[in-house]
């Protein structure tokens, strides 16, 4: 296309004539359609990838190369340059190791394409040694692909813990929130999507970025045929300057299709005890980790409805003011896990969920999104899902207070996994796991 092809042939000719010092240079990109984004991303032969839309949609952004990587976020902001951004994350935190992904993933791209409101621009950071990013501006392709139609179908699923080990772990569960100091934990479930053709995760992204609103979409893609994309609700934190925000989302019922009996399920789920302790519990442990870090907190008063395609969450804004001379870099893994998907007290949360859950979360309830020098966002990695040509890793927790009930945590994951299943069929094919 030709808006690109302009973009791409600008940004060789300023790589080549940019002053030593030079860190970052923009180029605009004219005429981009959106729809266009997601397919020209997958035809670029560059790696690692990263794909991030805001959860306001005023922002995205894709993310290609590495120009340096980095396994902490604090040697990064050492030698961030202005309208520079390190991309990645952290996966799910444990103690020992657990599966092979890795624990965290951060880099500096070489090439960026940028959406700020309706205005587009391409971009490259620079580093001392040019060679690597004009290879990189090199390799870059005009065109987009289009996307395999019709999609694969389902031929196999199957969960990992399967219902009887869940209903298990569940009773285990509450067995040591009656028995310790533990008040709650975040269970999860795998679910093995087994299809009849190789599915591309920039696909299933495609799709959840046109059906589920008011969430952040990311794709995380370190080699060819394996990527890790979500469309979360929740938002871990977002820094601007010296003000924190993050919140509570916590508490979780389903939608129906029938607008009365729709207003119903809301009206129970914001006057439920069970979910707004769970939301509270959530509340709390944030306030708890922001303390080091913060000052002037405030919570919002009472619990307000979310309401997304498939479920309805409840939940509460929290902000702060960041500490003069808070250390910044630390906020991140203070937050990371919440209560919202670890449990509360964390350190027991944690330890109960590496010792009973029969499988690796990997990136899946970890935290995704950037960093610069003024400001930072990280989602929650939820509603997430690993692609790996016909397999879909589908991933969905639920927590576990006094009160839960295995069955109806067991239904909950459902809902929550056709945020992204129902994407490729609307067949109820969790129930004929094998």
């Amino acid at each position: 296309m030709s808006y690109f092809a302009n973009a791409i042939k600008q940004l060789a000719q300023h790589v080549e004539t940019a002053p030593i010092d030079a860190c970052r240079i923009e180029v605009p990109v004219e005429e981009v359609c959106v729809d266009s984004v997601l397919p020209w991303m997958e035809n670029q032969p560059i790696f690692p990838k990263f794909y991030w839309q805001s959860r306001d949609t005023t922002e995205e952004v894709v993310a290609l190369g590495q120009a340096r990587t980095f396994n902490e976020i604090n040697p990064a902001y050492s030698m961030l340059n202005e309208n520079q951004r390190i991309w990645g994350g952290y996966a799910f935190p444990y103690k020992n190791k657990k599966g092979r992904c890795l624990k965290s993933f951060f880099f500096l791209p070489h090439i960026e394409l940028v959406r700020r409101n309706q205005d587009w621009f391409l971009a490259v950071n620079l580093m001392q040694d040019r060679d690597a990013v004009r290879r990189a501006v090199h390799l870059l392709n005009n065109d987009t692909l289009s996307f395999s139609t019709p999609l694969p179908a389902v031929t196999k699923v199957t969960h990992t813990p399967d219902q009887a080990l869940w209903t298990r772990n569940v009773d285990l569960a509450l067995e040591s929130i009656s028995s310790s100091e533990l008040k709650k934990v975040v269970l999860a479930r795998k679910t093995t999507v087994k299809l009849d053709s190789t599915l591309k995760g920039v696909e299933l992204l495609a799709l959840s970025r046109e059906q589920n609103r008011h969430s952040f979409h990311f794709l995380l893609q370190l080699e060819e045929g394996h990527s890790f994309i979500g469309s979360t609700p929740e938002r871990l934190y977002s820094r601007r300057g010296q003000l924190i925000e993050t919140e509570a989302l916590a508490g979780t019922i389903g939608r129906h299709s029938k607008p009365s009996q729709d207003l119903e399920l809301a009206n129970w789920l914001i006057h439920d005890k069970k979910n707004l302790q769970e939301n509270q519990y959530v509340v709390d442990d944030i306030v708890d980790s922001l303390a080091p870090f913060c000052s002037n907190v405030e919570v919002e008063d009472e619990a307000r409805l979310v309401k997304l395609r498939r479920v309805q969450h409840l939940k509460r804004h929290i902000q702060a003011e960041l500490s003069k001379h808070a250390d910044k870099s630390k906020l991140l893994q203070a937050l990371q896990p919440t209560a919202a998907i670890a449990g509360l007290p964390r350190h027991l949360a944690l330890e109960f969920i590496e010792q009973n859950e029969p499988f690796s979360r990997s990136w899946y309830s970890g935290s995704v999104g950037y960093i610069s020098d003024q400001s930072a966002e990280f989602c929650v990695a939820i509603r997430s899902a690993m692609v790996q040509g016909d397999d879909l890793h589908l991933f969905a927790g639920a927590g576990i207070v006094p009160g839960s009930e295995a069955e109806h945590e067991w239904q909950e994951l459902d809902k929550k996994m056709s945020t992204l299943l129902s994407l490729i069929t609307e067949q109820s094919v969790l129930e004929q796991a094998s």
